[in-house]
């Protein structure tokens, strides 16, 4: 699939502007994976959602050749027809580092153009002076990880997940999670945040079912969009968003969230200490 790319391959790092640069992958093969429930809500999907990636290596210098420094977020809508591999998300975004631009807004302009073409959706970058990057002040809910749980699957298990007949409204989180990259292997750490109102998650079982992504090769939409489908299997909720903050590796960090309900920016989960 990936034999004729630069994925899990050593490469060198371009600093002139390279478009080409940018490997799109659809998501249609491991969509076609999942546990779809059968009430759809958004555009034949059972979820609404958004992706966020931090880059936090942004770079390119003026006419002057002074170099000017942003974070930025890219915000990916659920709907777009490809995820953008990591890896060449970092070689496009190193080729602006000694390429010139007249301004900000070009700058940015070329990136919502390469970056919309490749995900296959009209994206949205925000850039922000590093000074004025805001940091979390989400409600994370309780933290199950203390939780004395034996673990002995280290592949993504459904059927470990329970739930209980109380109706309850909570926010849980856990700082367990990681998965691998299905093209490098390396490890992809994360802090899962599920919201809901309905049945009552059964902790113990959430937390060893979290623990079982630990060996799991996939990207970090794909095991985001699993988690909620397998949760909206086990219990009947009348709310549910699973939100994912992965720690960054090659100065960009993706964050995935997952809803029954439309995306605001109540429901999103800012940047974590350890990202």
């Amino acid at each position: 699939m990936h034999e004729n790319t630069l994925l899990g391959k050593q490469a060198a790092y371009k600093s002139e502007y390279d478009p080409s640069l940018i490997y799109p992958i659809s998501r249609t093969h491991n969509r076609e994976k999942l546990p779809m429930p059968r009430n759809r809500v958004n555009n034949n999907l059972p979820f609404f959602g958004i992706d966020i990636w931090t880059g936090f290596e942004i770079s390119w210098l003026n006419q002057k050749g002074k170099p000017q420094v942003f974070i930025a977020e890219f915000l990916i809508p659920v709907e777009s027809k490809n995820i953008v591999e990591s890896k060449s998300f970092k070689l496009y975004l190193n080729s602006f580092n000694q390429t010139k631009y007249d301004s900000k807004l070009n700058a940015h302009e070329a990136m919502v153009k390469d970056l919309s073409k490749g995900f296959g959706a009209q994206i949205n970058i925000i850039l922000f002076d590093v000074m004025e990057y805001p940091l979390n002040q989400a409600n994370m809910g309780e933290n199950i990880d203390h939780l004395d749980v034996e673990v002995n699957d280290y592949q993504p298990n459904a059927s470990l997940l329970a739930v209980s007949d109380e109706i309850v409204e909570e926010t849980l989180n856990s700082h367990l999670l990681k998965s691998n990259c299905p093209v490098t292997n390396q490890p992809d750490w994360g802090t899962l945040v599920i919201d809901y109102k309905g049945l009552k998650i059964n902790r113990q079982a959430l937390l060893k079912y979290i623990i079982s992504y630990r060996d799991h090769d996939d990207f970090h939409e794909h095991c985001t969009e699993q988690i909620f489908c397998d949760l909206l299997s086990a219990g009947d909720f009348q709310s549910l968003t699973v939100s994912a903050r992965y720690t960054r590796r090659g100065g960009l960090d993706i964050n995935p969230t997952r809803s029954l309900n439309p995306i605001t920016n109540n429901t999103l989960i800012g940047r974590l200490a350890r990202q």
